[in-house]
């Protein structure tokens, strides 16, 4: 059995994360790897209920704090009930957005202190760092009509962050390469500006690298 890996995906909304997970999941099982896919919030059953509280329109008076809080009680339970037993199979676990995304959207747009939100997660016992992160980089400005097409299109209420302000989202993608920056050897930069397969080309040539560099 080849080992398993905790890989995420993070970027702005609209950025194309949840496409290129799922061809990067097809990619890896064309290749023998066993996969998990899932994501936060919502990658639980509790998840789920969390998830519509956090990204529903009509919460939009959630307080910050509140906000973080929700996030990080989706993402414990996630590391307990899918993360850490996939991982113990042996199972590649693909995830979309993880705690980086704590710390770019409540911490470097929300503007909460980031001290706060790294003492929750290192002093809690459960906190598990990815293998590799996958950042795909876009324009805000693009990314926020991406999404909200998508999100018409499929008629779902999840829409809360995109009615942010644009200078909001400029902010997350400013936290985002602030972290690229601090983690070099383990956040690597894809450019989302492409087409869907001109993206994923990019994405899998650095996954067969870093692959090769971690022995599989």
């Amino acid at each position: 059995m080849k080992s398993g890996f905790f890989i995420t995906f993070e970027g702005i909304e609209g950025c194309g994360k949840s496409t290129q997970l799922k061809l990067t999941a097809r990619w890896l099982e064309e290749h023998s790897y066993a996969v998990c896919c899932t994501r936060e919030p919502g990658g639980t059953d509790i998840g789920s209920h969390i998830r519509k509280l956090l990204l529903s329109e009509n919460s939009n008076g959630l307080a910050p704090l509140s906000e973080a809080f929700l996030y990080m009680a989706d993402r414990f339970q996630h590391i307990q009930d899918v993360i850490r037993p996939a991982l113990g199979q042996g199972q590649i676990v693909l995830c979309d957005r993880y705690h980086d995304s704590t710390i770019a959207y409540q911490g470097y747009a929300r503007k909460i202190p980031l001290d706060l939100l790294d003492a929750i997660w290192n002093r809690s016992g459960a906190a598990l760092e990815p293998d590799l992160t996958i950042l795909l980089d876009l324009d805000p400005a693009e990314g926020i009509e991406r999404s909200l097409k998508k999100l018409a299109a499929q008629q779902v209420d999840e829409s809360r962050f995109e009615k942010e302000a644009l200078q909001f989202h400029m902010d997350v993608r400013n936290g985002f390469l602030i972290l690229a920056k601090q983690s070099p050897h383990r956040i690597r930069i894809v450019n989302a500006e492409g087409s869907i397969d001109s993206v994923h080309g990019q994405l899998i040539e650095l996954l067969k690298e870093w692959l090769k560099e971690a022995g599989q």
